[in-house]
Formats: structure tokens, C-alpha cells, sequence
């Protein structure tokens, strides 16, 4: 079996980024367990990177971006992921900045925790309604997945949110999963379709 580079463009605020990274992991385990290896490079996206670190309920910021009623449609979603083993609370969610929470998963990635962090921010975010941009609960969230947090990496974020940007990515785009044989998996995706990926 071979090793497999790839690269993930995501945002911790995207539910189709969650969705689709669970099935990806899954398809990740798969290939592992037959004898494969896998590397997986996160390259940070920000949907909405001037959202307060204060935080909001996600209605407030869907009525402000979209209007009342698509605002209260997303509202009504409660079976959302759930096929996949996912609880997502679209009610309760606190929409923040996340450039910390990216912050955070590139310490995790350097300490060999990137998907663990990824999928206990997503986990925090969208089923935990926790803030991810408070200090003290990137501090919980780090400790309970064996991760060293420190303060810095914060320019090195900047410059690697500009540089994905520069290749093109965009909120239509994210989710984006980069395979080393040349191939990219946009959108929705089914975790056949990754696993396929990595035994190209």
C-alpha cells in the first residue's frame, strides 16, 4: 500500500466541512487498517473572518447574512448528519471567529493531533455549543486531546490564510480535499469516493 499526502482546505465553521471530514477520516481508517499510510495537511479557510470572538447565536448571524427566513429554515434542520453519526444542534451553535481554533489545529498537526483537534473542534462547535474563539475553552478542548497550546503561531496563520486564498479557494469551494495523485474532492462527498482516492 502507499502513503497518501492531503491536503484539507476547511473552515471549523462549516457543517459540510464537518460532514465530509468524518467521512473522509473514516475512509482515512479504512486505508490505514488495510496497510496504508496517511498525512493529512489542514489548510485553514475562514468563511467569516471578521465574526466577533464574542460570539452569537447563529440565528443572529444567518438573519444578518441571509435574511429571517433563510435564518429560520437552518433552524428547522435537526436530522442534519445524522446518517453519518453526527449531532448537530444548528439551535444552540455560538457562530465566532475561528482563527484560533485554525491556530490550534496547527499546533495539534505539528504534534501529530491534527485530526483528533479537528474533529473535537467541529465536535465543540456544532454539537457542544462552545465558543471557539474563548481562550479557556481552546485550553479545555487542547488538554482533553493531548495537545501543547501555546500563544504563538498567529503570523504564520495570517500568511497561510492569505496563501489559500491566493490559490483560489472561496466559501463555494470549502470544503476541498487535495489528494497527492492530483486529485481534488470539492463539496459533498461520500467516503467511498475518498477511500476510492486513496487506493488510486
Amino acid at each position: 500500500m502507499n502513503k497518501r499526502r492531503v491536503e484539507i482546505v476547511f473552515d471549523v465553521a462549516c457543517v459540510l466541512s464537518y460532514l465530509v471530514f468524518t467521512r473522509y477520516s473514516r475512509a482515512a481508517q479504512r486505508y490505514r487498517e488495510s496497510g496504508g499510510e496517511v498525512e493529512t495537511v489542514f489548510l485553514p479557510f475562514q468563511h467569516r473572518p471578521d465574526a466577533d470572538p464574542a460570539g452569537e447565536p447563529l440565528f443572529e448571524t444567518h438573519k444578518r447574512d441571509r435574511g429571517e427566513a433563510a435564518a429560520r429554515e437552518v433552524q428547522t434542520m435537526t436530522t442534519f448528519g445524522a446518517e453519518d453519526g453526527l449531532k448537530v444542534d444548528f439551535g444552540r451553535v455560538v457562530s465566532t471567529n475561528t482563527f484560533d481554533a485554525h491556530r490550534l489545529i496547527a499546533q495539534a498537526a505539528a504534534q501529530g493531533r491534527g485530526e483528533r483537534m479537528a474533529e473535537r473542534l467541529f465536535r465543540a462547535y456544532f454539537t457542544d455549543a462552545l465558543n471557539v474563539a474563548d481562550h479557556d475553552i481552546l485550553v479545555m478542548l487542547a488538554e482533553e486531546t493531548g495537545v501543547r497550546m501555546s500563544d504563538g503561531g498567529a503570523t504564520e496563520l495570517r500568511a497561510e490564510l492569505d496563501r489559500v486564498r491566493g490559490l483560489g479557494f472561496t466559501a463555494d469551494s470549502v470544503p476541498a480535499f487535495r489528494f497527492d495523485t492530483g486529485l481534488t474532492l470539492s463539496g459533498e462527498q461520500p467516503e467511498e469516493a475518498f477511500f476510492a482516492a486513496f487506493e488510486a
